[in-house]
């Protein structure tokens, strides 16, 4: 038994890996929730999806994979820097301001990522550059 009545035990073995991946589908639930994230994750699909249409190689539509997956990722993490904002900064501070833009800055840069990757391998691809 814990020391801390406020904490839980310490889960162990196969119930800390089912447990991992329920606290997982939770965080998955959570994010689909954002607006941003379906938006990121449909376009992300359709670049895909272009690439795959025009022919490009096939590194560079697992590239593109990757760099979707990249995008999820820092999507997730920014989602979960707002959530700790809010909860730590209710009312408006310039801290909190810049916590919260810089996990934007992050999400943007990897949109940016993604867009100058699809544009390269679409124009290379077609034998436009």
């Amino acid at each position: 038994m814990s020391n801390n009545p406020r904490k839980p035990d310490k889960i162990q073995g196969l119930a800390h890996l089912f447990a991992a991946a329920c606290y997982s589908i939770a965080g998955a639930r959570r994010l689909w929730r954002e607006t941003a994230f379906r938006h990121q994750l449909l376009m992300g699909l359709f670049i895909v999806a272009i690439l795959i249409w025009i022919g490009a190689e096939t590194t560079h539509i697992g590239i593109s994979m990757l760099l979707l997956g990249l995008t999820i990722v820092t999507e997730a993490l920014n989602t979960a820097i707002e959530e700790i904002v809010d909860l730590v900064s209710p009312e408006w501070s310039l801290a909190a301001k810049h916590a919260k833009d810089l996990g934007s800055f992050a999400v943007f840069s990897m949109l940016c990522l993604n867009g100058i990757f699809a544009l390269f391998v679409i124009l290379t691809t077609l034998n436009w550059i």
